[in-house]
């Protein structure tokens, strides 16, 4: 089950990823971009360490939704508005009173998540952004084994794989869709941060597994 400790170390290890590879994130956001994306996710991976040690007895979902409303916030271009609709989707389809999620409800966290960010965009795969790697995540979520650890595994690897398949795709949004075949053989930044977001929600949940 995943508890409100458990989730703590599940969003600590995911902004720990975030702000190691800050710099390379924003390497690779320079070659096409505005090279400050790795800038804004070491901001929201602050954002989180702070919201996570404030939290006080908030169900799962009302936290996610207030941390993602404050993700929203962070200044930094369009990073901030979709990371902090990233985030609080994964308690959108969370019931109020809902403090230990089993193995559906994590599929539900994905469910959520790819929901709320389907309302805001019309991204798809092959369109070179952080969809590259969320919707994978998403999908593979959903046909994973109803075990909670089988979930997160299979969704940080298609995210993972996503990310470098991103690689081969023109960018068709934002300011690096201007440099079209250019990009092929750069990935796109979003996709690598989002990938990085969620090996650290599997990575997270199995240090606090292996802990108790």
């Amino acid at each position: 089950m995943i508890d409100k400790r458990t989730l703590s170390a599940m969003l600590l290890e995911s902004a720990g990823l975030l702000d190691s590879e800050s710099d390379l994130l924003s390497e690779i956001d320079s070659k096409f971009g505005d090279g400050d994306h790795g800038i804004t996710m070491a901001k929201i991976s602050k954002l989180i360490e702070r919201e996570v040690a404030a939290w006080d007895d908030e169900p799962i979902g009302e936290f996610l939704d207030t941390l993602g409303c404050k993700a929203m916030e962070v200044r930094g271009g369009s990073a901030g508005p979709l990371y902090g609709t990233l985030i609080g989707g994964l308690g959108f389809e969370l019931d109020d009173d809902e403090d230990e999620l089993g193995p559906d409800a994590v599929k539900r966290m994905f469910s959520g998540c790819l929901t709320e960010m389907q309302d805001i965009t019309t991204a798809q795969v092959g369109d070179k952004t952080m969809m590259d790697a969320l919707i994978p995540a998403c999908e593979a979520a959903a046909e994973a084994a109803d075990d909670i650890e089988a979930i997160l595994e299979a969704a940080d690897d298609a995210a993972a794989g996503g990310a470098r398949d991103s690689e081969r795709y023109p960018s068709k949004f934002g300011r690096a869709k201007s440099y079209k075949e250019e990009t092929i053989g750069t990935p796109d930044a979003g996709a690598v941060s989002t990938s990085l977001f969620i090996r650290g929600l599997h990575e997270g949940y199995v240090k606090a597994q292996q802990s108790q």
